[in-house]
This record gives structure tokens, sequence and C-alpha cells, in this order.
């Protein structure tokens, strides 16, 4: 699961990044506070790709999912890209735990009868 989110997020930052561009057009934003707003919401996705197995990780990654769709007030294209990733996110953590679980799985059957993970 952490591949795929981690892969999501990173998507994000670019998005987020060409967004900050589209955004700076706007005569009633200052060049600072684009740049501002837009750096924390990168250094955000980036910092969530390490607690993504942690406690209250992929429930960061929905606030961060709806922050993206909410700046479609400034940049109206990021209420479709937002809608997107969201829909991505929602792949990565879906298709991601049933990885998981598959390679549990065969991790499990893989191991030699009467013998524990921990054994060796």
């Amino acid at each position: 699961m952490r591949t795929l989110c981690a892969s999501t997020l990173i998507g994000e930052v670019f998005v987020i990044g060409f967004a900050g561009l589209v955004a700076m057009k706007d005569p009633d934003l200052s060049t600072s506070t684009v740049w501002t707003v837009s750096g924390i919401a990168m250094l955000l996705c980036v910092l969530l790709c390490g607690v993504i197995t942690r406690p209250g990780g992929i429930q960061l990654g929905w606030a961060l999912q709806i922050a993206l769709i909410a700046s479609g007030v400034v940049v109206p294209t990021m209420y479709f890209m937002g809608a997107m990733f969201a829909a991505l996110w929602w792949a990565s953590v879906h298709y991601g735990r049933k990885i998981d679980e598959a390679k549990a799985r065969f991790a499990a059957q893989a191991q030699p009868t009467g013998t524990s993970p921990d054994a060796a």
C-alpha cells in the first residue's frame, strides 16, 4: 500500500506545483502567497509519504485530497484534477491493502510447516 500511496502523493506534488504556476496569473493573489501555500502543500505531500503506514496516515491523505479539490476555488481546473487524484488515492489505498494481504498470505504459505516466522 505504501508504494501506491506514495506514488500518488508524488504525482500530486507536481500537480500542485503546476497549479501554483497557474494561480500566479491571478492578479488578486501575490506571488509569495501562492508559493507559500503551494510549497506547504507540496511539503505535506512529501512528508505524508513517510507516515502513510502509521495510524492516521490514510486519514491525513484524505484531508489532503479534500484540500486539493477545494483548491478549485482558486484554479478551477483543480476541481477536476483533485477529483482524479482523490480517485487515485482511493484506488491506492484499496488495492494497496489487497496487495499487502496477498503478500502476507503468500509469505505464510511459503513458510515451512511447523516453523514460525520469528524462529529464524
